[in-house]
């Protein structure tokens, strides 16, 4: 079984993050979403948040799809979440060329670490690459319109979060 990790943040997912998700569902048996807990990021949603819509976000895609779907929480290095879920495949989504340059030193880190895991680079589709959950935060912090950007259940969730 070739098993795929996909690791970020999430804060909040995104429907450039579900491309990515469906997109290497086509690539792989297993794909694990590895959620991050980034203090440094100091991210809107808790993690129990950030996994519940991740969870409901791709619920449709499992039923769509032969791949295993599941959504991993973690804290430890990457290279170390690749291990402990059995990942031979991290699975990265780019934008633009800012993100191949932290991409491309990413891989070779993670390569002096452990050879035997390969990364793999998709690039978003055309409509999702201007999409950053930072700037999904800002806009919407702000009253304004995400819907382009994220899944309905999502943009409300971003309404509260900000009502409060």
């Amino acid at each position: 079984m070739r098993t795929g990790l996909y690791p970020g943040t999430f804060d909040p997912i995104t429907l450039g993050h579900i491309d990515i998700i469906r997109r290497s569902c086509a690539l792989v048996d297993r794909l694990v979403i590895g959620v991050a807990i980034n203090r440094d990021k100091g991210p809107l949603f808790s993690l129990e948040e950030r996994v519940a819509m991740i969870e409901a976000e791709v619920a449709g895609l499992k039923g769509a799809s032969a791949t295993v779907i599941e959504v991993h929480p973690f804290e430890n290095l990457l290279i170390d979440c690749a291990r402990d879920v059995g990942a031979t495949i991290l699975m990265r989504g780019l934008r633009a060329v800012a993100d191949f340059e932290y991409e491309y030193q990413m891989v070779g880190m993670n390569r002096q670490m452990d050879a035997s895991i390969e990364t793999v680079f998709l690039m978003a589709e055309a409509q999702y690459q201007p999409i950053a959950s930072k700037l999904v935060k800002e806009i919407s912090r702000l009253n304004g319109d995400v819907s382009k950007f994220v899944t309905p259940a999502v943009n409300e969730a971003l309404k509260r979060k900000f009502s409060d």
